[in-house]
Parts: C-alpha cells; structure tokens; sequence
C-alpha cells in the first residue's frame, strides 16, 4: 500500500494566499488497474500562474500544479516502470494515473533525453517556461537584428530565458526587475544589456536614457502600471507586445486597476498578444530541442531556486510570488 501526500484545496485565497488555505493529507492509493500506471513526484514547480488559476479552482481538490515524476508502477505499456514524466498531478507525492489529459492540461509526457542535463530542466528551461518563452519570442514578438526588446519579471523562469533569446537575434535588451541584485545577474552572467528596477527606478527616466529612440518589442509578464507606462509612453510604432501574465495583480482582493493601453495601442498601431504555451502542443519537441541545444552548447544559461522537501511546498509558493526566485522555482522531494 502506498500512501499518498497531498495539498487540498481548503480556502478560496484572499489577497496574498494564507497557510490555512491548504491542508496537507496523506491518502492511501489503491491498487493501479490495467491500463494505470503510478508515479513518485521527484521535483514539485511552483510557478505565478497557479496563483492566478485559484479563483477557478474547486475547494477540496489537490492544488493545481506540474511535476517530473518517476514511474515505479505501471500497467500501461506507454508508460514504463523507469520513465520520468512531466505532468499536471497537482502538488502531491504519489499518483495513479491512466495516462489521459488532465483537464485542459496535456497528457503525461514521458520525458525525451536530456543527456547530461538535470530531470529538473522538465520544468525549466526544458519545460513549459522554456517552451513559452521560445514561442512566445519565435512566434509572437518576431524581433528582428538591432531592435530593443524589454522584458518585466525578467529574472524568473521564463523572463529570464525569453531575454537571453532575444540577445540571440541580435538585440538589445532590457530587463525589469524587483532588485539591483537580479538586474547584475542579468546583465553580468545572462547577457542582457541593462536592467531596471522597478522599486528604486523612475522606469520613464530610466527608459529614456537607455532606449531614447523607444521599444520595437515588449514581452510582459507583470501588467500592473509598469506596463501601462512602457504601452503608453515608449512602444514605438507597429511594436509587438506578447502578453504571458499578470504578476502585479494576482493577489489584490479587488480588481486592480491601471492607466488604460488603449490610447497608446491605436496612436502607435501597436499588435498585442496573449500567449499559453498550450497553443503550441503539437510543437513542444521542437523548442525542447532547440533549448537543450542552446544549453548545452552555452547560448542559453538557468538558474533553479530550489526548495527541499514537499511539507515546504507552501513556503516556495509565497516566497517566489514574493520576487524570492533567481529563475525557476522548484521544491525537490
């Protein structure tokens, strides 16, 4: 018999999300039946969008989120007692799974070969936070040589990775952050070209001094006023905009507001677009293998906050909705 650790879904989050609003259980599992196969969470994600995702959650379920899991059971000959695989189980240690799509979430999917590369990279740069940051610069903001790109939440899993790519096309980039010490990472090991940080900087006065001419391309990953200032007052004509989140408001109790884009949409003709990596499903392998390429060859550098032990799941959730992380945050089982 096997028994289960789960975080329930106890209490619909008021504003920042409280400790009593998840409960940790132990459950035990059944018997995996023909068809079934079970699987043991070796590295947890805690990412901004389970936050966002809350208010559409039901009370009582496990809470939402994704993990690289190894199969130690299995009556499902597609999935092999060995495999690791990444897949929406939600924040728990053990799960039986037929192998379905779970919700809008994909199937499980056995990990490819990473080579030499960490399992943990499933969740990364290897992950869904790679594969949103590589469609979401490839296939929305479409930057071409020389222009300026500007990136908010930029040293996290996927702002991180989507400024390092757009330094590949031949840009210049800038980074918004949370503080001086993320901004020197990521212009001194990542490659951008400056940073901002948006709790001590004039971010216009900033702007206008490093990017006087404007911004062609702006991956946002905050809204909140920050964006509505870079949208209204420094976008440049026919610029692009790939909206991924919403950092800034995900835990106001009520409907935050900001200065309207609108005026500065139409004035400068600007194309803005919301992205979900699961556009792109049926392209995942190919921005895994363009990534592992760029990691292995050096092009694309990571970083992983990690957290040990499941009981702490919780305390990694809040400290990355808090700006805690350097890249991706993970708890490791």
């Amino acid at each position: 018999m096997v028994v289960a650790k789960a975080f329930i879904f106890e209490k619909q989050f008021n504003g920042f999300p409280q400790e009593t609003d998840l409960k940790l259980v132990e459950e035990e599992l059944p018997d995996i039946k023909d068809g079934e196969f079970l699987a043991e969470a070796v590295y947890l994600s805690v990412d901004p969008y389970m936050r966002a995702y809350a208010p559409r959650l039901p009370l009582g379920d496990t809470f939402v989120g994704g993990q690289i899991a190894k199969i130690i059971e299995s009556k499902n000959p597609k999935y092999p007692v060995g495999k690791y695989v990444e897949a929406r189980f939600g924040w728990r240690t053990h799960t039986i799974s037929d192998g379905k799509r779970i919700s809008e979430w994909s199937s499980p999917m056995i990990l490819p070969d990473f080579g030499d590369l960490p399992i943990s990279l499933g969740l990364g740069v290897l992950g869904m936070p790679g594969i949103t940051a590589y469609f979401g610069v490839t296939d929305i903001l479409l930057p071409e040589i020389g222009q300026t790109v500007i990136v908010t939440g930029a040293a996290g899993a996927v702002g991180s990775h989507v400024g390092q790519i757009a330094k590949l096309k031949g840009c210049k980039v800038i980074g918004v952050v949370g503080s001086d010490e993320k901004g020197k990472w990521l212009v001194d090991e990542l490659g951008f070209d400056h940073f901002i940080n948006y709790k001590t900087d004039d971010i216009s006065k900033v702007l206008q001094e490093i990017a006087p001419q404007g911004i062609d391309r702006y991956f946002d990953n905050v809204g909140g006023e920050i964006s509505s200032t870079i949208i209204n007052n420094h976008m440049k004509n026919f610029g692009r905009i790939a909206v991924c989140g919403c950092i800034s408001g995900y835990n106001e109790k009520s409907l935050p507001t900001a200065t309207p884009v609108q005026g500065g949409l139409v004035t400068r003709q600007l194309r803005m677009q919301g992205l979900h990596c699961s556009r792109w499903e049926d392209r995942w392998m190919e921005s895994i293998l363009q990534n592992r390429k760029w990691v292995e060859d050096g092009r694309i550098k990571y970083r992983e906050t990690i957290t040990e032990g499941f009981e702490n799941m919780f305390n990694a959730f809040t400290d990355m909705l808090r700006g805690g992380n350097f890249g991706k945050a993970l708890v490791k089982v």
